[in-house]
């Protein structure tokens, strides 16, 4: 009997078939092995050696695996390609402790028939330089998190938590948070002219350029030099006096490595990171799709590569000329190059493993999300080997005077590739008119605008900043994303962005303070760099934890006593009313407090001199709904609640609501149902929020502060951000937006 070992039970259902009765396929569950919870777990007086263990929901598991592997004639790991997948088969060979000659490790980029049975036959030795790159990469993120985290604790509020790459990524958030509340919008005009030609054919225009010059964008500053210009226009006789047409050639996208896949994933379905790489991976262990049972559908999904399997090639280039035409396939293949920083994960793109399963064939057996992120990649590998789109490019000059209009337009001469990978070209066709043609100005008109700021991180644009930057690898983005989320630092606004808490902005400020390397976008960079030289042989991974690590240390020694000193002479001078013991500055969910250094004999806590105590519970006339108990109102971390009196026996609470009132002090109704008022809120991270008092009957909400007044272009509701903007958040239909501030 030869056993085979993956990472998960669906895995295991889908290589099954493939393999003979002489094979027993089981999963391992994830990781076997790994450094304990409970403490650091790594001995840095020894050389940074890790101390593994199994953990316990494992360990029978673990027991099962030993048995058969005792029966087993030949043990084939059978994990991930990647590094990750490499230790796991690493730490599976140093728990079965079996005879090395039985050990081998098989790799393939997708489940197929073919893949596997050809790995099976390429067995190799375990790749030792991976199994070092993701042992220091481990070793490296447990240093940090568990020794900065407590740090965090101790001087600012428990349960916080900082990372190597994560307190990275929460930085590059709230910088890009800051610029944008710090943006000061500038005022800009456009000049646009509609003009007919002799058959009254309308062309679109707008000024591009006065006196030969080309205008800049931001030339015109404020209504009276537009106004100026207007009037100017309309003294002057127009005519053609260029027309240019271009054709030009647009070629296919790459094939998609994990980070484009991110990116493509959320601009054009909304999905998140996370998202995406969940749907991804059912989508490579297999999926039952009728008579053919479980299958592989696509490759490996954690890859910078862009190389395409010559066999994909030719099978993609056959459904092409099938399905479409030989005039819509290539002569000669199309060849992608990486260009990520570090490439090092696995050796292909992400495709789908058969071009010829269409996603209209696969369509019964996917639910609709699988169904939609499968298309967009059998869409774009496909659309790779197909012959470019032809465009044809016209401009067209408008003079009068001093003034040049222009307008622009595009269209598809050929599809090519668009017929299948259709993005945002789209024809905009222009009358057709002569040089020299006059043309009569219908309208000349200014339109105001005013500089926006960069918007906030979406889970593509984080993603393609992390990959820019040389931050983590193609298995990091989506867990880090995640890992910022849950623990409190980002919450996502109502367009799904990214948006930091005030404890984000609090924490990064204290590690660029005291930590800069930590959260030094190049130095993070850097270390990534050097694990790929690990990875490639290069290096040592334990000269390059001692070089980290010691300076670290130092740091963090230096950082805590320097903060140390403060609290203590903070709370100089300062003794316990109950035992007389001196007082230590803590750090709590309301900020800094005195509390005995006689704890836990004394629990006595004081707020800090200068700071008003939390206010005692205020008797109500309100009743308990549980207990019929009075009522007390008490001030917690999201601001005043009703508590029963009789607590801790009856822990009911109710949220008081406080309403959003307009600028007259009236309550401000609903825009959506009509029916309800609209109250502040707080979200369980204590963010401020506006939401209709009938939720869940109605979900209406928002992020900024409704002014109770309508948009004088549409009538909607309009919103107030930071006080000095008001705008109207029905951005679809109207663009309403004035610097103006409320008194």
């Amino acid at each position: 009997m030869k056993l085979v070992i993956v990472e998960s039970p669906t895995k295991a259902k889908t290589i099954t078939k493939f393999l003979g009765k002489d094979y027993k396929v089981m999963a391992s569950m994830g990781h076997v092995r790994d450094l304990p919870k409970s403490k650091l777990g790594v001995d840095v007086e020894n050389n940074f050696e890790p101390q593994y263990l199994i953990p316990r929901e494992h360990k029978a598991k673990v027991k099962e695996l030993k048995d058969i592997a005792k029966k087993a004639d030949e043990i084939y790991f059978a994990t991930d390609e990647d590094r990750e997948g490499e230790a796991i088969s690493w730490h599976l060979a140093q728990i079965l402790d079996e005879d090395p000659e039985k050990l081998k490790r098989i790799t393939f980029h997708e489940i197929t028939k073919e893949a596997i049975l050809n790995a099976v036959k390429n067995p190799r030795a375990l790749d030792l330089k991976l199994v070092d790159a993701q042992q220091a990469r481990r070793i490296l993120d447990r240093l940090v998190g568990y020794q900065l985290s407590p740090f965090l604790w101790r001087h600012m509020k428990r349960g916080l938590s900082a990372g190597r790459v994560q307190s990275v990524a929460v930085r590059l958030i709230v910088e890009r948070e800051r610029v944008i509340q710090d943006f000061k919008p500038e005022e800009y005009w456009s000049i646009e002219g509609s003009f007919l030609n002799p058959k009254d054919q309308a062309l679109e225009t707008k000024l591009q350029g006065i006196k030969g010059k080309a205008l800049d964008k931001m030339e015109i500053k404020d209504q009276k030099q537009a106004d100026e210009i207007i009037e100017a226009c309309k003294k002057e006789s127009f005519k053609i006096s260029n027309i240019e047409q271009k054709e030009k050639s647009k070629a296919p996208p790459a094939p998609f490595t994990t980070s484009s896949l991110q990116q493509e994933a959320n601009n054009k379905l909304g999905f998140s990171a996370k998202q995406t790489m969940t749907l991804a991976q059912k989508l490579y262990e297999g999926l039952d799709i009728g008579s053919e049972g479980s299958a592989g559908l696509i490759t490996y999904m954690r890859t910078d590569s862009l190389n395409l399997s010559q066999k994909f090639i030719e099978d993609a280039t056959g459904h092409i000329v099938k399905t479409f035409g030989k005039e819509m396939a290539l002569d000669k293949p199309r060849v992608y190059k990486t260009k990520s920083k570090g490439a090092q994960e696995a050796h292909e793109a992400i495709r789908p493993t058969d071009p010829t399963r269409t996603p209209e064939s696969l369509e019964p057996y996917l639910d609709k999300n699988m169904l939609r992120l499968y298309t967009l990649i059998w869409q774009r590998s496909v659309a790779t080997q197909m012959v470019d789109a032809k465009l044809n490019a016209t401009r067209i000059d408008i003079t009068g005077g001093d003034y040049n209009f222009r307008a622009t337009g595009q269209q598809v001469v050929k599809e090519g590739y668009l017929k299948l990978y259709p993005d945002q070209e789209k024809d905009k066709l222009l009358p057709e008119v002569s040089e020299g043609e006059k043309m009569t100005a219908k309208e000349i008109k200014g339109n105001q605008h005013f500089t926006e700021p960069p918007a906030r991180y979406s889970d593509a644009t984080l993603v393609k900043a992390l990959e820019e930057n040389g931050i983590g690898r193609p298995s990091t983005y989506a867990p880090t994303i995640s890992t910022i989320i849950d623990r409190g630092y980002i919450e996502r606004d109502d367009k799904k962005r990214l948006q930091p808490t005030e404890i984000a902005s609090e924490v990064t400020d204290m590690l660029v303070q005291r930590f800069p390397d930590v959260v030094d976008v190049d130095f993070t960079a850097r270390m990534e760099s050097s694990l790929d030289h690990i990875a490639e042989g290069d290096m040592n991974w334990r000269p390059l934890i001692q070089a980290f690590y010691g300076p670290f240390h130092l740091q963090l020694e230096k950082q805590e006593a320097e903060l140390d000193a403060v609290a203590q002479k903070e709370a100089e001078g300062e003794v316990c009313d109950k035992c007389g013991k001196p007082m230590l500055v803590k750090h709590g969910r309301f900020g800094k407090f005195l509390a005995c250094t006689g704890y836990p004999e004394c629990k006595s806590t004081r707020p800090m001199a200068g700071q008003d105590p939390l206010p005692e519970p205020e008797p109500t006339d309100e009743k308990c709904p549980t207990c019929e108990s009075p009522m007390v109102k008490k001030v917690g971390r999201y601001g005043p609640f009703l508590a029963c009196s009789k607590y801790p026996e009856c822990k009911t609470i109710v949220n008081i609501e406080i309403p959003a009132l307009d600028q007259n002090g009236n309550d401000i109704t609903c825009p959506k149902c009509k029916q309800g008022r609209i109250l502040e809120r707080k979200s369980k991270r204590g963010k401020l929020f506006f939401s209709c008092n009938r939720y869940p009957e109605c979900d209406q909400a928002f992020w900024d502060k409704p002014t109770g007044e309508p948009c004088p272009e549409c009538k909607y509701p309009t919103l107030v951000k930071r006080g000095k903007t008001i705008y109207c958040p029905d951005k679809d239909n109207c663009k309403y937006k004035t610097t103006i501030e409320l008194e």
